[in-house]
Formats: C-alpha cells, structure tokens, sequence
C-alpha cells in the first residue's frame, strides 16, 4: 500500500513538472550550475594541490636540504669596498654532518656553477653539478644510457659528464651522446650517461634550487643540467666567482651551493635537522644558509589544500544556496496556483502528511535532477580547464557525493516551507479559492 501511495504521488508530481516545463528546467539551473561550479573548483583545489605534494615528495620526506644563501649586507660595512666575500656551505659542513649526526644514511655536496656547453656547433646554456657518484640515491634520477659517475671519476678527476635527457634533445638532436665530447668553459668532457629527472620537466632548478650558482653564462635561463665530478669541478672552476657591476668587480667564495643529508628513518628527520641547525649555528656566525626539509613542506601544503577545499567549497556552495531560493520561491508560487486542487484532494480525504510528501517530492525531482546534470557537467568543465590551460584537474569521489548530498539537502530545506504551508491551508478556505 505504501509503495502504491509513494508510486502515485510521484506519478502526480511528474505531471505537474511537466505541465510547467520551462519553468522546471529554468528553476533546474540554479541547482545544475551550483553543484558543477562545486564539483569544477574542488577538481582544479585537488589538482594544484597535488602538483605541489609530488613536487615536494620528489625531494623526498626524508631528506633535509641545506642550501647556501647569501648573507645580509653588514650595515657598518656598506661604506667600505669588500674585495672578497666568504660565505656559505664548506667541504668541512659535509664531513662534520656525516661524522657528529646520528642516523645519517646518505650525504650528498654538491656545487653548482652555470655555464655555457658546446657540441659543434650548437651551444645552450646549463647548469653544471659537481656532485658524488650516490647522488641517485637522493634525487629522482634514472639512468636512461650509460652510467652514472663513478668512485673512479672522483678520485682521479675525470673530465667525464653525465647529462640530462634535455640537454640531449636540445645539443645533439639526433646524434648518439655516448662516447662524445663536449666543451664547458674551455675544457672537453666525454659524456658517459644520459638520466631522465622526474621532476616535471628537466630544466628546472636542482634539489634545493639554484640561487647561488656561479653565473658563467651569456644570460638567460639554464636549459638543463650536466653532472660532474665534484673533485673535477672544484678543480677545474675553482671556489671563487667573479661579478662585474657599475661600482666594480666583486669577489666571492663559495664552496657548496647544498648538501643534501638523507637520515635512515623517517622519525629521525625533524631531529636531524634540529642537529644541523645546532651545528651550523656553532661554525656559522653569518646567516649563510638555509634549511628545507620536504617533510615539513608536506605537512604544511595538506594543511593549505584543507584550507584551500573548504573555501573553495564554500564559495561554490553559495550558488547552490541561490539554487535554493529559487526553488522555494517556484513553489510558492506553485502553492498559490494549486490552492483549489490542495482544497479538493483535503476534501477527498488526503491528510497533511499526503500533500506535505506531494509537494516535497516535486522539490526533490528538481534537486536531484539538477543535481544529475550538475555532476555531469561539473565533470566536464574541468576537463576543459586541463585542456586549454594544462593545469592538473582530479575529480576525487568525495566531491562528486558532496555535491549530489547538497544538492539533496537544498532540495529538503527549501522544499520544507512551502509544503507545510501548502498542508496547513484550510480546505474550505481553499475550495473557495478561485
């Protein structure tokens, strides 16, 4: 019997929507455009947010980056003129780090000097990496030809390299690199190995980013990177850099531009860096360099996606609630119109809870038909936003039944209203309503 009543009065409901059907699909709207703009801004939140975990989570959660910075100008000192500048990490950092830390599995110096490289006739600007033959260990590189550098460059400071697979597209197109020699600031390295960085794309900035590497290029952007011995660098382009500018060459000495320390558990790492600070803090009397630890910026950007979806939800949600007030408003109306047949169906014997579930149900179809729609074509506007602007876009299952469950619920708040005051209408009152 119930299901015969709950059959009918959905039957009643479905005539009446389409007796009016611009109205419905107009009052529908609303409804579609709320729960896709709310489905849209939460699919484009989670995607941004997921481009900066995995850029960080690249760095690895339980690295800790110590990079080189330079130092603040002494005020008392700014009348002088500095002939050279002392700053930053040392070789000495690296052995204190691997010989007074605890818990450390791997330690990575590295130095990073940008340069020009030439292969006959084809020149870009790099990045050179003087780093250690367990660099891989760190980093997400991979080897795609070759090697990698090994205890033997290192100790008898091969002039070998190792580059980036960018920098194999952009110097030797078509050309095998194996077995080739390139020019770097006068001097010819044999390339050994081709590795392909994870990391987006492999121009971008190092580990720990690239502020303080020498500038011996002809300007603009470095196109990749090539790896180097670090006993070959430090030998070849030696610690000191040299900067012409309109008061005069200016001298500086750097020796590491990052050190990047691995500890062997991952509850070790917040304690760890706690250690370096310490340590660093004893030998450093500048403020020199510079601690980032991935765990940490981790944490930091799931606390900004939480902040990032709750506002973005929020903003989105407000069209729903406009939705809503059109809803409401459609069926009081609908009310007005309908008085007589409410008169007649109370006359007829239909108690309050009959035209409450009557008038409640035709709300719902609305909601929940544009709430349908809405999800199709809150799917589909993100796809578009990927599309034209390559921006990361991830429909997560969350959000497709947070906006069908809102939509639901707008259905039910603003629907209440209007059918309580169409069952507490007086039947004779409504019977003589013209």
């Amino acid at each position: 019997m119930a299901l015969f009543r709950l059959k009918r009065t959905l039957k009643l409901g479905l005539k009446s929507l389409w007796m009016h059907r611009l109205r419905s699909i107009l009052t529908t709207l609303g409804v579609i455009f709320g729960v896709s703009s709310v489905i849209a801004m939460l699919a484009i939140g989670e995607g941004a947010s997921r481009d900066a975990q995995e850029k960080i989570a690249q760095l690895g959660s339980r690295n800790i980056i110590i990079k080189t910075v330079s130092p603040p100008e002494d005020k008392s000192s700014l009348g002088q003129q500095q002939r050279l500048k002392e700053y930053g990490l040392t070789y000495d950092d690296a052995e204190r780090f691997r010989g007074a830390i605890p818990g450390v599995r791997v330690l990575v110096p590295n130095r990073l000097v940008s340069e020009q490289v030439q292969y006959r006739n084809r020149r870009i600007s790099i990045e050179v990496v003087g780093t250690v033959p367990w660099h891989p260990e760190i980093s997400p590189t991979q080897i795609v030809y070759g090697r990698f550098l090994s205890s033997v460059d290192t100790h008898y400071k091969q002039a070998v390299c190792v580059i980036g697979d960018y920098v194999r597209k952009e110097l030797f197109l078509f050309d095998n690199p194996l077995g080739q020699d390139i020019r770097i600031s006068g001097d010819y390295y044999r390339v050994v190995g081709v590795v392909n960085e994870q990391t987006g794309s492999d121009n971008a900035p190092s580990l720990a980013g690239n502020s303080n590497a020498q500038s011996g290029g002809e300007g603009g952007a470095n196109l990749g990177r090539i790896y180097l011995p670090l006993t070959t660098v430090r030998n070849r382009f030696g610690d000191l850099n040299i900067q012409i500018s309109s008061s005069g060459p200016k001298l500086e000495r750097v020796e590491l531009q990052e050190i990047i320390v691995q500890v062997q558990e991952i509850d070790r790492v917040l304690p760890t860096r706690r250690s370096i600070q310490t340590l660093l803090s004893r030998f450093h009397k500048k403020n020199d360099y510079e601690i980032i630890v991935p765990l940490e910026l981790m944490r930091q950007a799931k606390e900004v996606q939480r902040i990032f979806t709750v506002v973005l939800g929020s903003i989105a949600a407000i069209s729903l609630l406009v939705g809503g007030i059109g809803i409401m408003n459609i069926m009081m109306a609908t009310v007005s119109e309908r008085t007589r047949e409410i008169g007649i169906r109370r006359a007829l014997g239909a108690k309050k809870r009959d035209i409450i579930i009557q008038f409640l149900s035709e709300t719902l179809m609305l909601t929940l038909c544009g709430g349908i729609l809405g999800i199709g074509l809150g799917m589909f506007v993100p796809l578009l936003v990927t599309h034209f602007s390559q921006m990361r876009t991830v429909i997560t299952t969350g959000s497709l039944i947070l906006a069908f469950g809102i939509s639901a619920a707008v259905g039910i708040a603003f629907g209440m209203y209007p059918a309580y005051r169409a069952a507490n209408m007086d039947p004779i009152e409504s019977l003589r309503h013209e």
